[in-house]
């Protein structure tokens, strides 16, 4: 059995992690209201914006889509991993990685694959592989639509010039604190929904279809990206709140489980010091 002082130092130890954590739960909740509100305000407008431009694009002739929406033969894809900058948050960021890597080795194991990183997570994980064409971790030091737009400029700008020929979005979409759901969206090109057409007798365009496609596709993509930020951001703060009450949780159960094992011993070195004065009594009495 380990000896007081060496037991008394992993109490002390214990506590204090168990102090670290709780107080990391705390901070993770307060920003996961802020952020949880950001997003679920979001989703609606993103949500109809997204039906809008689907419904106006089914109705578009083949040959009057926009740039956005060709459709060219797969042979360079980009995938955006959108990670956290920081860990202590479970299997939040683990999980992107593997969807990632899932993609990369089955799903578009015949293409060239690259890597925009989101997070300094993503950018660790995928950095050895030399196809990281930015790093943009920088951005959640300052999250708004203007700085995501920028971003969103960027990749509509490459798959313009054909530099890719297919972009998606891997996030963690945020359900509740406990549950976030790993996530692959077709970012470019632009697949209108098949079945989703506006019907013509109900509304008058002004300007024409075509041209309200136009204005609203690069608006919605950077909603879309915007939202999948978002969507990750909140994630975040869920996932390491949930992994610091676990933490906290499991710290104050071995606490317990020391402090125990420190009063068995305590009490057993008191019982050995009586036996000991009680036996030097009474061979003094011999």
């Amino acid at each position: 059995m380990a000896n007081l002082k060496e037991i008394r130092n992993r109490i002390s130890s214990v506590s204090s992690t168990m102090q670290i954590t709780s107080a990391m739960k705390m901070v993770s909740a307060a920003k996961l209201k802020k952020a949880q509100d950001a997003i679920t305000a979001m989703r609606p407008y993103s949500d109809k914006l997204t039906e809008l431009l689907q419904s106006l694009s089914a109705t578009l002739d083949a040959d009057s889509g926009s740039a956005y929406s060709t459709q060219r033969e797969v042979k360079k894809v980009l995938i955006v991993t959108i990670t956290s900058n920081r860990g202590l948050a479970g299997a939040f960021n683990s999980n992107i990685i593997k969807e990632v890597n899932k993609l990369t080795n089955d799903t578009y194991a015949n293409q060239e694959v690259s890597y925009l990183a989101i997070g300094k997570k993503g950018n660790d994980a995928f950095k050895k592989t030399n196809n990281i064409i930015a790093n943009n971790s920088a951005i959640y030091d300052d999250l708004t639509f203007d700085n995501v737009a920028e971003i969103a400029e960027q990749l509509m700008e490459k798959f313009l010039a054909g530099e890719f020929d297919k972009i998606e979005i891997v996030y963690n979409k945020f359900k509740n604190a406990a549950t976030q759901i790993v996530t692959v969206e077709q970012f470019l090109p632009i697949v209108p929904v098949e079945g989703a057409a506006v019907n013509n007798s109900d509304y008058v365009f002004e300007p024409s279809k075509l041209e309200i496609v136009e204005q609203l596709i690069p608006k919605s993509l950077k909603t879309q990206l915007y939202k999948g930020i978002r969507d990750s951001f909140a994630s975040e703060h869920g996932a390491r709140m949930t992994a610091m009450h676990k933490a906290t949780d499991n710290a104050t159960e071995l606490r317990d489980q020391l402090k125990l094992t420190y009063n068995k011993a305590r009490q057993a070195s008191i019982t050995n010091e009586i036996l000991e004065i009680v036996g030097g009594a009474e061979a003094l009495n011999n």
